[in-house]
C-alpha cells in the first residue's frame, strides 16, 4: 500500500478545478442496468470506487467503452445472470461499499439480487435496512441462502406502493428509486433524501423516460413504466472536494480559485466555512478563497460556542466535517463538531492530538475544538488514513505542519480524490507518494 510523505509549511497559488462526484457517479453508473440501451457518462472521476464499479459492471456483462478521459459509454444489452449470483459477485461487492445500489437495477431488470454486508469505510455501522424494506414494499421477498451464506432479494414482479422510510437515506432513496422507475402502477416515497445527487439521477431516469414528480422535494412520486431507453448525463462537480480545497486554502493561508463549482447546488457548505472565519467570494460559478493569515471562528447571537452539525439535505453534509474540524484546529476560537450518523468517523482526532492540536473528544459523536490562531503550528508525525474523509482531513494538517508528515494507507484517500497529489503539487504543494 502506497504513503505520502507531505512536506509541509508549502502555501498555494492557482487554480483547481474539482472532479465530478463521486456519491453520485456511483448512483449513476449503477442505473446503466436499466435499459439494454447505450447511456454516456461524462466527468466521471478516476478514482478506485468508480474503476472498481466500472469493472464489476463489465464482469456483468455491460459493454464498457472508454470514449475519452472522464467520458464512459455502457450497454446493458445483455446481463450475465450467473455472474450475478455468484460468489465472486458477492465477494467484491463486500468489498465496495457503492455496489449495493446495484441491488435495485438488477431486481428491476432480472428479479433476484444478492445482497452481503456492504463494505468501505471503517466509520461505524452502515446500515441497509431501508434498502430492504423499500424493496419488500415494492413486493420482494428477502431471505437467506443458508448453502451460500447470503442474502437473495427475489421478485416476480415489482408493485408500486406508498412508503415512509424509516431514514432518509441517500443510497437507499435511489436504490429504491431504481427499482421503482419499472414496477407496476405508482410508488410514493416519502421522507426521501432530497440531495443533488438524487436529484441529479431522477433527472438522468426522467430523460431515459422514468415518469418521476417531487424531484428536489422530501416525498417522491413514481409512476412505473414498462422500459427505459438510453441517454447522456453529465456528473455535478464534487461538493466535497470543493469544501475540502476550503478548507486547505485556510490552513495554509494560500490564496486559490475553485473553478466551475455548480454553486447552486452547494447548499450551506460554503456559509459553513464561513462560521469558522474563512473569507471567500463567489466568481459567477467559481470561489475564489484570498489568503488569510488569521480566521476567527463565529459565536452564536447569544455568545454560546458555535456547533457545526451534519443534518440530511439541504443541511450540512456528514463527509465534510472531518474537514471543518482540521480546519477549526488554526482558527481563533472554539467549536463543537457533533457528528450524528457514524459513532466511528471521528477518531481520527487522536492524530491531530499528536500533531499538537487542542481537540477534546467528548464521546464517539462529539469533539470541541479549541483553535491556536497560528500561534502554535502544528507538529509532523507519522499517521494512517483510516477513511476517505479522514484520510484528506490528516493530508490538509500535514500540509498545514512543521516537518514532514507520512500518511499511510493512503489507498483510502485514493478511493475518493482523482490524482490529489499531482494536482495540489501543481498548485505548490509538496506530497511525494512512495510505496
Amino acid at each position: 500500500m502506497p504513503s505520502f510523505l507531505i512536506e509541509g509549511g508549502h502555501s498555494l497559488k492557482g487554480a483547481i478545478r474539482p472532479q465530478g462526484a463521486k456519491n453520485e457517479v456511483l448512483q449513476i453508473l449503477c442505473a446503466v442496468l436499466l435499459t439494454a440501451d447505450e447511456v454516456t457518462v461524462q466527468n466521471v472521476p478516476d478514482i478506485l470506487d468508480v474503476r472498481n464499479l466500472i469493472d464489476m459492471l463489465a464482469q456483468l456483462g455491460v459493454k464498457v467503452t472508454n470514449i475519452a478521459p472522464g467520458c464512459w459509454a455502457f450497454k446493458a444489452d445483455t446481463i450475465d445472470r450467473n455472474y450475478a449470483e455468484s460468489m465472486d459477485f458477492v465477494t467484491r461487492s463486500a468489498g465496495l461499499r457503492g455496489s449495493v445500489m446495484l441491488l435495485g437495477p438488477l431486481l428491476a431488470r432480472l428479479g433476484h439480487a444478492t445482497v452481503s454486508k456492504p463494505g468501505g469505510d471503517k466509520i461505524g455501522r452502515r446500515r441497509v435496512d431501508t434498502h430492504i424494506k423499500g424493496f419488500q414494499a415494492l413486493g420482494a421477498t428477502f431471505s437467506l441462502n443458508e448453502v451460500r451464506g447470503y442474502y437473495e432479494l427475489k421478485a416476480d414482479c415489482l408493485r408500486g406502493n406508498y412508503m415512509l422510510l424509516d431514514e432518509a437515506s441517500v443510497t437507499g432513496t435511489a436504490n429504491i428509486i431504481m427499482a421503482a422507475v419499472m414496477a407496476q402502477g405508482d410508488t410514493v416515497i416519502y421522507n426521501a433524501a432530497c440531495e443533488p445527487y438524487v436529484q441529479q439521477l431522477c433527472r438522468m431516469l426522467v430523460r431515459m423516460g422514468a415518469r418521476i414528480e417531487g424531484i428536489g422535494s422530501n416525498r417522491l412520486t413514481i409512476h412505473g413504466v414498462k422500459e427505459l431507453h438510453g441517454t447522456k448525463h453529465k456528473v455535478l462537480p464534487d461538493m466535497i472536494e470543493v469544501g475540502s480545497f476550503i478548507g486547505m486554502a485556510a490552513m495554509t493561508a494560500s490564496e486559490i480559485t475553485i473553478k466551475d463549482v455548480s454553486y447552486q447546488n452547494l447548499g450551506i457548505i460554503p456559509e459553513s466555512f464561513a462560521r469558522l472565519g474563512i473569507k471567500m467570494e463567489q466568481r459567477v460559478d467559481d470561489i475564489y478563497i484570498p489568503a488569510q493569515e488569521h480566521y476567527q471562528i463565529e459565536s452564536f447571537i447569544d455568545g454560546s460556542i458555535m456547533t457545526l452539525a451534519d443534518a440530511p439535505w439541504p443541511g450540512l453534509t456528514p463527509d465534510l466535517l472531518s474537514v471543518l474540524l482540521v480546519t477549526a484546529t488554526q482558527a481563533k476560537g472554539s467549536v463543537l463538531i457533533h457528528q450524528k450518523m457514524f459513532e466511528s468517523r471521528l477518531f481520527f482526532v487522536d492524530n491531530l492530538i499528536d500533531m499538537g492540536a487542542q481537540v477534546i473528544l467528548c464521546d464517539p459523536h462529539r469533539v470541541v475544538v479549541i483553535g491556536h490562531d497560528r500561534n502554535f503550528p502544528l507538529q509532523a508525525r507519522r499517521m494512517s488514513s483510516p477513511d476517505i474523509r479522514a484520510g484528506i482531513a490528516l493530508l490538509i494538517a500535514a500540509m498545514s505542519a512543521n516537518g514532514t508528515s507520512r500518511i499511510d494507507n493512503i489507498g483510502q484517500i485514493d478511493r475518493g480524490y482523482q490524482d490529489i497529489d499531482g494536482r495540489l503539487n501543481a498548485l505548490g504543494a509538496k506530497i511525494t507518494r512512495v510505496e
